[in-house]
């Protein structure tokens, strides 16, 4: 079995920093991309950022310039840091990872339960 468990979420004041990071555990072969997304109330889940294995990164244009993603592969581990955090930025953040487990030929995506994020005075 594969876990995702994401941490580091909380209550931060507008302009203030927080720092997610997720770890997967379990019967894993190998990790691709690793990945942030966001789920605001009443809205879809959207990509945040996303990282390969070698370190390429993509973010969402509404986070460019103010999150960092970054991953430790041998701690099977990203991260998420998040600077000059909006009210907008409220949601709950769940981590994604592209891999594939002992045993098999196949490879997909596997999830974390999530963190909220809540940006407000």
């Amino acid at each position: 079995q594969v876990q995702l468990v994401e941490s580091g979420g909380g209550l931060v004041q507008p302009g203030g920093s927080l720092r997610l990071s997720c770890a997967a555990s379990g019967n894993i072969f190998n990790i691709y991309a690793m990945g942030w997304y966001r789920q605001a109330p009443g809205k879809q889940r959207e990509l945040v950022a996303l990282i390969t294995t070698g370190g390429g990164t993509n973010y969402a244009a509404s986070v460019w310039g103010r999150f960092t993603i970054s991953r430790d592969n041998a701690k099977n581990t990203v991260y998420l840091q998040m600077n000059s955090l909006k009210p907008e930025d409220t949601a709950v953040y769940y981590c994604k990872a592209d891999l594939r487990v002992i045993y098999s030929d196949s490879r997909r995506d596997y999830w974390g339960k999530g963190t909220l994020v809540t940006v407000s005075l």
